[in-house]
């Protein structure tokens, strides 16, 4: 066959004697984003920041959210603007987070979704950082991830029917889980649990076909976006930092029934910056 043959039907065509197949009706597709049914979702740390964002986006989309915090007024705010059930509480009571679960099932039946959320970061140098900091951090960023997880699976275990939407957890992780600066010691230790923990939990509760995921925020600005400066923005490959809305949309794709073969994933988020080659 000619080099050229391509050149030559294109010529073939542009003098009427190929026909063209542009002239069929092309079926139109909705690219409308499919709603979720009316799952039942528990979100740890919910009251403020990416937490309250993904509560929004799921009650936004009709689903039952529960979320819990330990900042009892930001907590009853953002349940009188989204209509969420609000458990105050501190993670790391492993008792009052675990009542809160079985609050919800007795009350709900079940959860459908659980978003381990809830973290804090206590940047020391790590000559300052004592034992208690360290230990604090891995007790509010991963152990709850645990907690939830086991919970959960203890639950279906006594389920004479099966639950038929399968179910979610999805963690929230962080990009400084496998980049770091000085001085996060803690915070990106309990971070690599929390992505050691989704694939192991994955397999763990693969019986009741609950997926396991993990989305990875980079920077995610939680206070007045209007403030960044213009290098703030323009060094990320997107050209913008994010917003906690970021995070919840894909919490909520994640979440869909048709996307259960997303499975013990670490989804980075961050606008390219992991990915971008820094020479100093």
């Amino acid at each position: 066959m000619a080099d050229n043959y391509l050149e030559k039907r294109m010529e073939e065509y542009r003098a009427g004697k190929l026909s063209s197949r542009s002239h069929r009706p092309i079926r139109s597709t909705s690219l409308k984003r499919p709603s979720l049914p009316p799952l039942r979702v528990f979100v740890t740390g919910g009251a403020c920041g990416i937490g309250r964002a993904i509560v929004r986006a799921f009650r936004d989309e009709g689903c039952y959210v529960a979320f819990c915090d330990n900042d009892l007024n930001a907590g009853r705010t953002t349940a009188q603007s989204t209509g969420a059930q609000f458990y105050p509480l501190d993670v790391t009571d492993p008792d009052a987070l675990e009542g809160a679960l079985d609050n919800i099932v007795s009350r709900h039946g079940d959860i459908d979704v659980i978003i381990n959320n809830v973290g804090i970061c206590q940047f020391k140098p790590l000559t300052e950082t004592s034992v208690e900091d360290f230990d604090r951090t891995l007790a509010t960023n991963l152990r709850p991830v645990f907690l939830t997880a086991r919970f959960l699976a203890r639950h279906r275990s006594t389920l004479d029917t099966p639950n038929n939407y399968g179910g979610r957890i999805i963690n929230i992780s962080s990009t400084r889980a496998t980049m770091s600066e000085t001085d996060t010691t803690g915070y990106s230790a309990s971070k690599g649990g929390v992505n050691a923990l989704t694939h192991s939990l994955m397999m763990s509760l693969s019986p009741w076909r609950i997926t396991v995921n993990a989305i990875s925020p980079g920077w995610i600005e939680t206070g007045d976006y209007t403030k960044l400066s213009e290098n703030d923005h323009t060094q990320h490959p997107s050209q913008r930092v994010g917003r906690p809305e970021d995070i919840a949309r894909m919490a909520v794709f994640i979440s869909h029934p048709d996307n259960n073969f997303i499975n013990g994933e670490i989804i980075t988020i961050d606008g390219g910056m992991t990915h971008k080659m820094i020479y100093v």
